[in-house]
């Protein structure tokens, strides 16, 4: 590889970059601002590719035109970056005879001007250290005399010494006020901070996020201080710090954005574990992500103490003594999951996550690990360039394989930092702009981009076979389809009918002709025509997948129409056919589930990454209860940057598309009855909601800070999300909206603690406001749901949030009849679980007031008759409307809502549950309907349900043709007619 400035192509580079000479005469204008002699030209020569080449460099120069001169005379690596240097005192890193003379400085010393460093000029200086080392680093990296190894091992070394400073500037901060923290030994303890992933391994990027866990050793109370804390509040507070001090953004930038999802239980887990609680979760709770993101894991900031009762935890959960082959099924699981992102649009050219990237290649020396790492100590290295040879000396790869991993590791990393060195973005794309690749090329030392894009896509492939070899996913080569030949000289004659009917002559048809026009006409579109020899490959192939199995298929005619718009849709993604070929399940599963429904045909023409789902039964007929949702979904978003809300937000939307089909797929079959399929579409809500009310938390107190009430800053929403009707009554079906209130617990005259601070309730509003934006908003990948907020108080005239007191005030002095209905059907969904306890004792509290009886049933009834005559959709050609018809799901729900309102004060069963299935048997068990009568309403009930569940999933609305429900209709009617006439009720 060669350094820019001997690269016969920087020079035709240059000629191409318009601001050449500007950029050079802005260097000079700034050393003259600065006192600094101009640079001659041989200075130039030599200095000019990298303000040329980087464009944060070209900023840094300018900004501080004298680091040009450290870069200069940089004539070894410098030494590496320390918490002493940063903390020594160099009040002034812009001036050229300030750089860190104190190097040599102890590690634990304790300058004067440390102790009297207030937070800005500290946030300053961490900042600007950090600057000081990107500079250089880069500038020996794009010069080509830095190594890999060398170039991580002193980035993962600035963000050790940063974290450290601000743990000791904290703890001196708070010295006074909280005094110190003692176990009970009496030994002093600091906060315990666990680098993950690229920093664990001390292989960080040059513009990575860091990946932190915080703890501490033991539980107690800081002592010597003006107050004492509990030390999971002290050591909270020390954490807070530390994320503010490396991840703010301030007129000197950040220093480095932290990611804490890693830690037990992600985002909804507390910020700081003491020793024990870790120990307690990775054992019992550990998932087998966690267990492979471990392997990397290393204290980088704690005592010797610290770091060994750590090892003891992490090792045992990492490391199995024997041969695991419980692992096996996990990396499987792993290995499918990073194949299924590799399909992902748009992310062939990612060099960390699609195919043969960075990802793959830490997959296989990690899998390796795991496997084999409790048995063999020497693979119990963070360092993946460590491990690579030792995987060769001891037989789990080749040494040929070693050397290709390495080659395209040290490649792709090589890659990745030029990318990142362009403008100091975490960026792993490469670029479509030819001025953009070309710097690239020379930035990693290639003569032009095409030799770089070359070399690049062969060691990928290399990788990705080698990736593929690694584990056996569980598939079985199937025999070789006799047809394949066959369908490829189809696809090159689509006209070419009488070769069409022999090649499908075998298949049971009920109208051969027009099969036959219908596959002419997919084989002769531009589409097909237009593909890639690779496209018609893999289309010839799954062709004779698809007629082979069609040759014992009931309906072929109907499976045909139904898949044919599914292989129209994956045409220009045919990732998706391999997929189908090489997984005879997920093939099988296609055909069963479109000859069964058009919704799955529409579905996943629409979307097709659903295919993924079909991969395996298990999951596919098993759709996860709440508990594997929420953990399912935060495996998903882990992966995903903190900040980017959109890819969050199309995330959500995928998961919850990916499991909906599974959920329909189990409601097909059968496999689960009407009850079920709500129960799990109201989990997958519930998860959702939750999920999408931390991403909206995050992004208010990012911005303005926490809410404080009576003195105590609220690090976790004090909102509850209230879900009335369907969502309420664990009755969502497959197209439902929600119906929602938002209910906050904030103190209304405290404001935010934020730089750009708020008062709380406008705080909160504008998290409700959040909420609703998150939910409804469409993406590429859709969006969450409808959401309908006209049940809060004073409907859609009132606040979008309201406390808790103004709720039930509203309630017991404003509210009407048929809102007290609705109350009945209402229930917590997601949010702050001591709030949603005293909503459910609120709730309880209105619906047992004591009524008239006469005059609610004589209200109940009237709005039955208003919604009937305004919503009711049926009549005698159009058919039965099965939710607002005569003998419908409301006459149910009317007479039932009536019981629950008329009679809780004396039965308090009624109002135990939300659901009206429930509350049926409730009014059946304390004698207001008996038995038989309640049993023959919770069966219609449930069968119009399933109805329900069924028409949509054929999209056919909610009218029944015929007298298929006439005696549950019947049945409806007299027990409504039953209702209005008995005075006893």
């Amino acid at each position: 590889m060669t350094p820019p400035e001997l690269n016969p192509n920087y020079a035709i580079f240059c000629e191409h970059t318009d601001s050449r000479s500007l950029s050079l005469e802005q260097i000079q204008q700034a050393r003259q601002r600065h006192g600094l002699a101009l640079l001659q030209a041989e200075q130039v020569v030599k200095l000019e590719p990298l303000w040329i080449l980087s464009d944060y460099l070209h900023q840094q120069f300018t900004r501080y035109p004298h680091w040009l001169d450290q870069v200069l005379t940089l004539t070894s690596l410098p030494e590496r970056p320390c918490k002493a240097a940063l903390l020594a005192g160099e009040e002034s890193f812009h001036h050229e005879d300030r750089f860190f003379t104190s190097k040599n400085t102890p590690e634990d010393s304790h300058t004067e001007a440390h102790n009297s460093l207030d937070e800005a000029a500290f946030l300053k200086r961490i900042r600007l250290y950090r600057q000081w080392w990107m500079v250089r680093l880069i500038a020996l990296d794009i010069q080509q005399r830095l190594s890999l190894t060398e170039l991580t091992h002193r980035l993962s070394g600035l963000a050790d010494a940063c974290v450290n400073a601000s743990v000791q500037w904290s703890e001196q901060h708070y010295r006074n006020l909280y005094g110190q923290a003692f176990d009970s030994e009496g030994q002093p303890q600091s906060l315990i901070v666990i680098g993950m992933g690229k920093l664990g391994g001390k292989e960080l990027n040059l513009s990575s996020d860091i990946d932190l866990i915080f703890a501490f050793r033991e539980h107690g109370d800081t002592q010597g201080g003006k107050k004492s804390l509990s030390h999971q509040e002290y050591f909270t507070k020390l954490g807070q710090k530390l994320i503010q001090h490396l991840d703010q953004v301030t007129a000197d930038g950040f220093a480095f954005r932290v990611d804490m999802r890693l830690r037990p239980f992600g985002q909804s887990g507390a910020l700081v574990l003491n020793m024990d609680s870790l120990e307690n979760y990775y054992q019992d709770q550990g998932r087998d992500w966690e267990r492979y993101a471990m392997i990397k894991a290393r204290v980088m900031a704690g005592s010797a103490l610290d770091i060994r009762e750590f090892e003891a935890l992490r090792k045992p959960f990492v490391y199995r003594k024997y041969l695991d082959f419980g692992a096996i099924g996990a990396l499987r699981d792993l290995k499918q999951m990073i194949a299924k992102e590799v399909r992902r649009k748009g992310i062939e050219h990612n060099i960390k996550l699609g195919e043969g990237g960075i990802r793959e290649v830490e997959f296989i020396v990690q899998a390796l690990q795991i496997l084999h790492g409790g048995r063999d100590q020497g693979l119990q290295n963070q360092a993946l360039l460590k491990v690579l040879p030792y995987l060769a000396q001891q037989d789990y790869l080749s040494v040929d394989e070693v050397d290709t991993l390495r080659e395209a590791y040290l490649l792709l990393r090589r890659t990745e930092h030029a990318l990142q060195a362009v403008n100091d973005e975490q960026t792993q794309l490469l670029p479509d702009d030819n001025t953009a690749r070309t710097r690239i090329a020379l930035m990693v030392g290639f003569a032009s981009w095409e030799a770089l894009d070359k070399r690049l896509w062969e060691v990928r492939s290399s990788v990705h076979n080698a990736f593929i070899a690694l584990i056996d996913d569980g598939k079985e080569s199937s025999e070789e389809v006799k047809n394949q030949e066959t369908w490829r000289l189809l696809i090159k004659h689509a006209d070419d009918k009488d070769a069409i009917l022999d090649a499908i002559d075998a298949i049971p048809w009920q109208d051969q002709d027009a099969i036959i026009e219908r596959i002419s006409q997919l084989l002769g579109s531009r589409t097909v025509v237009f593909m890639q020899p690779i496209g018609h490959e893999r289309l010839a192939i799954f062709l004779a997948a698809l007629m082979a199995e069609l040759v014992d298929e009931a309906k072929p005619d109907l499976v045909l129409e139904r898949v044919f718009p599914i292989l129209e849709a994956v045409l220009r993604r045919t990732a998706y056919l391999v997929l189908l070929c090489e997984n005879q399940t997920a093939l099988t599963h296609l055909i069963r589930l479109c000859r069964e429904s058009m919704w799955f045909t529409e579905a996943i023409s629409s979307t097709p990454a659903l295919l993924d789902e079909l991969l395996d039964a298990h999951t596919l007929f098993l759709p996860p209860d709440k508990t594997m949702l929420a953990d399912e979904l935060a495996q998903i978003l882990l992966r995903l940057p903190e900040e980017d809300e959109e890819a969050h937000m199309d995330a959500m939307r995928r998961f919850r598309r990916s499991i909906i089909l599974r959920i329909a797929a189990c409601d097909i079959t059968g496999i689960l009855p009407v009850m079920k399929v709500s129960d799990h579409l109201t989990w997958l809500a519930e998860v959702l909601l939750e999920k999408v009310l931390q991403q909206s938390w995050f992004y208010l107190t990012k911005k303005h800070g926490f809410p404080v009430s009576h003195g105590e800053a609220a690090l976790t929403p004090q909102l509850a999300i209230i879900g009335y009707g369907k969502s309420g009554g664990w009755e969502l079906g497959y197209d439902s909206d929600l119906d929602l209130v938002f209910i906050h617990d904030a103190q209304a005259n405290g404001y935010t603690d934020g730089n750009r601070s708020i008062d709380n309730l406008t705080f909160y509003t504008r998290l409700g406001q959040r909420l609703i934006h998150m939910i409804t908003s469409f993406t590429a990948a859709g969006r969450l749901y409808e959401v309908d907020m006209r049940l809060r108080p004073s409907g859609n005239s009132g606040l979008l949030v309201s406390s808790l007191d103004a709720f039930k005030e509203y309630q017991q002095k404003e509210a009407w009849v048929w809102e007290h209905q609705a109350l009945t059907r209402s229930r917590g969904l997601a949010g702050d679980v001591p709030l949603l306890a005293r909503f459910e004792a609120c709730r309880k509290d209105i619906i047992a007031s004591v009524r008239d009886r006469q005059q609610l049933k004589t209200d109940v009834i009237k709005m039955r008759e208003k919604m009937r005559a305004h919503l009711d959709t049926g009549g005698k050609e159009k058919g039965f409307d099965l939710k607002q018809g005569v003998g419908g799901i409301i006459d149910i729900e009317f007479m039932v809502q009536y019981l629950v309102l008329a009679w809780s004060h004396t039965y308090p069963e009624l109002m135990r549950f939300s659901d009206n299935v429930r509350q049926l048997e409730a009014a059946a068990s304390v004698g207001l309907l008996n038995p038989e009568q309640a049993e023959k309403m919770i069966d219609t009930y449930t069968l119009y349900r399933s109805f329900v569940h069924r028409l949509s999933l054929q999209q056919q609305g909610r009218l029944i043709q015929g007298e298929s429900l006439l005696d549950n209709q019947t049945l409806v009617s007299q027990y409504w007619e039953h209702f209005v006439s008995n005075e006893a009720i």
